[in-house]
């Protein structure tokens, strides 16, 4: 399971890097929200901080420290992927490497990671995101099923009586 996860976090590190690209690209000649549909934008968003902007900070240092930070809990977390032995796991742990990985690219290259997926209700903007955050995101989805719905090899299940 350790080269599949690996393999998953690849290419969600290449997907991330190539849809983060074309965004740049895209904003290069324009400031403003692109509007999609009633509930959606295109923006372009620096996020200086964790998931939502948490932690935010403008210091020359906070980017190199959030990424050593990420890397360092994908480094634990390959660890974790060496020793799984079921693809919907290794699938969840895979997603959140690549995710974390996608966006510590995006603090050591600009300082910031680069948000661009705009969700808003009534007046109400969900925080700008990317696909990296959406890889984090499913892949802890994954985990958490797992932990609740995988039985244990050899349990078996016990009649009501």
């Amino acid at each position: 399971m350790l080269r599949y996860g690996l393999i998953l976090a690849a290419a969600v590190v290449l997907a991330d890097q190539a849809v983060k690209w074309l965004v740049l690209d895209f904003f290069l000649t324009r400031a403003d929200p692109v509007e999609v549909t009633s509930f959606f934008n295109l923006v372009l968003a620096w996020n200086r901080g964790i998931s939502f902007s948490l932690f935010h900070s403008e210091e020359a240092y906070a980017p190199f420290a959030l990424a050593a930070l990420a890397l360092a809990i994908s480094i634990g977390l390959a660890i974790w992927l060496s020793r799984i032995d079921h693809r919907w796991p290794a699938t969840g742990v895979g997603l959140v490497i690549g995710g974390a990985i996608g966006n510590v690219i995006d603090r050591l290259r600009f300082g910031a990671v680069v948000d661009f997926l705009d969700f808003h209700w009534a007046g109400y903007h969900w925080p700008a995101f990317n696909l990296a955050d959406s890889a984090i995101t499913l892949g802890v989805l994954f985990l958490i099923t797992d932990g609740l719905f995988r039985r244990p090899e050899g349990s078996k299940k016990t009649a009501a009586r």
